[in-house]
């Protein structure tokens, strides 16, 4: 006759195949890379951005030659203006005003330079809180995988326990027929005091699905919070891009005096949209501070259930701590949501710094025409029945 398997022990089976020599991997670090990545950022991805960034910025030079034409057509109308006006009287010969449009085709001619040259200010926000934020995550790094360790531990030794559990509830079993047919009744409720909570810890420990569960929960958050970093950089380089590659029209259109600013506004833009990265390096600094905090917190409480130093483990905590649903104290896991909503208040950030319309202007507006095409959906429906 087959033995039935316990549920709790398909689970764990599942979980440890999911996870492969976890436990008997001598450098954890190579297992936590591999089931999470190699830091809370993956720094694959992040090289990935910077090359895709530097990449596309090669291309400034797609529309240059019809900048030039524009630009040159321009500069005829700006001229015939300023010599009608001075042929009637109305303005006076002044030598400054007309070398503008000059320089502004010379700005078209050294357009790459002189897009790298108004980037160099936020390149140098950039490296300097890069450097910041490297700092941080090597500590973050450390303690992340310190705590997986501790983790593993706490889930091997509430398995041991377990274990040690169900060996009892079997010689109790035995016990406790031999004591039926042999002893009073006083007996028989000493031995029930004595096995009930044997059982009861048994089902407390059942750390399978709890085990896999954590690792999920904890895997979505890092994720969200991965996400909301890599759509931060990925709009700096669509921005950015197309502010480059299609810069020059605006320099040749502020050559005409009633498309004066597009110049400044695209000068302003485009060092709004480049302090996207600096900004986005501070605000993961910051996150990697809340972050190195809460896995210090969660490391001193995983070594007082595990006994730090030799001591002994302390099996009411482990009960507790069991019976919360996840194998986790949550304080991570919070940290990595608020750094992800953080990485949102990127864009708005950026325009307090140099005045402009960001994204979330954009947002803003996107959402009011979306609001007005609704209505007015709405009202040809109504209108219609």
């Amino acid at each position: 006759m087959k033995k039935k398997i316990p549920f709790c022990t398909l689970v764990f089976c599942l979980f440890f195949v999911v996870t492969p020599a976890q436990a008997a991997d001598d450098d954890h670090t190579k297992t936590l890379e591999f089931l999470q990545g190699d830091g809370v950022y993956e720094s694959g991805v992040m090289v990935f951005l910077k090359g895709l960034k530097d990449s596309i910025w090669t291309h400034f030079d797609l529309f240059i030659t019809d900048a030039k034409a524009l630009a040159a057509i321009f500069m005829i109308i700006f001229f015939a203006i300023k010599s009608y006006e001075m042929m009637v009287g109305d303005k006076q010969l002044e030598i400054m005003p007309l070398m503008r449009p000059f320089g502004l085709a010379m700005i078209i001619l050294w357009w790459g330079p002189f897009a790298k040259m108004v980037a160099f200010p936020t390149d140098v926000v950039a490296a300097q809180t890069e450097q910041m934020f490297n700092s941080e995550q090597a500590i973050v790094n450390k303690l992340r995988v310190q705590r997986s360790e501790l983790m593993l531990s706490v889930a091997n030794s509430l398995y041991t326990y377990q274990s040690q559990t169900e060996v009892a509830e079997k010689e109790s079993d035995t016990w406790y027929g031999e004591a039926w047919d042999s002893v009073t009744s006083t007996v028989k409720e000493g031995i029930s005091t004595v096995v009930a909570p044997l059982l009861e810890l048994k089902n407390r420990l059942a750390v399978g699905m709890q085990l896999l569960f954590t690792q999920l929960v904890e895997l979505l958050g890092i994720w969200l919070l991965r996400i909301a970093v890599y759509v931060i950089f990925m709009l700096q380089i669509i921005y950015s891009s197309i502010l480059i590659i299609l810069g020059p029209f605006a320099v040749a259109a502020s050559i005409l005096p009633a498309f004066r600013d597009s110049f400044s506004t695209w000068i302003a833009r485009f060092v709004s949209v480049n302090l996207y990265s600096g900004i986005a390096y501070l605000i993961m600094y910051l996150t990697g501070l809340m972050q190195e905090y809460a896995l210090s917190s969660e490391i001193s409480k995983y070594q007082e259930l595990v006994g730090k130093n030799g001591t002994t483990a302390d099996m009411t905590k482990f009960a507790v701590f069991a019976g919360n649903g996840l194998l986790s104290f949550g304080t991570v896991i919070i940290v990595f949501l608020i750094g992800a909503i953080c990485m949102f208040t990127v864009p708005s950030i950026s325009t307090w710094i140099i005045s402009t319309s960001g994204i979330s202007s954009a947002s803003s507006t996107f959402g009011r025409s979306a609001g007005t095409v609704g209505a007015a959906v709405r009202k040809a429906a109504i209108a219609v029945v």
